[in-house]
């Protein structure tokens, strides 16, 4: 039974996004192996759009009361305190190195400092 019937960009049995069309006569779902012929995606126009934020957004420096400068690039994560979006990060290894890193967030409204070990 197929679970995305009529939509070209994926697969009819798993629901996978397909591949680009290529030289081949046939676009083969990398997941479970279905084919479609190329000849089905005639006729149709594939866009893609990047959008990103603005500059003024996207890197931030803060200053602190006692004068020192929070600085990093501003992520989409919502604040565990004030719960308004926008958060500065930085990493560091702070245990052995075939660990994975930790992440520190801080929120750009309340100063607010989070961790996530990786």
């Amino acid at each position: 039974m197929s679970r995305s019937a009529g939509d070209p960009n994926f697969c009819q049995e798993c629901g996978n996004v397909l591949p680009l069309p290529g030289i081949s006569d046939t676009v083969r779902c990398p997941r479970c192996s279905f084919s479609i012929p190329v000849t089905d995606f005639s006729g149709l126009e594939v866009c893609s759009t990047v959008v990103f934020n603005p500059e003024q957004q996207s890197l931030v420096a803060l200053k602190d009361d006692d004068g020192s400068e929070l600085k990093g690039p501003v992520i989409d994560r919502r604040c565990g305190r004030c719960n308004k979006e926008g958060m500065i990060y930085h990493t560091r290894q702070m245990r052995s190195a075939d660990e994975g890193q930790t992440v520190f967030f801080t929120c750009v409204n309340c100063r607010y400092q989070e961790k996530e070990d990786s």
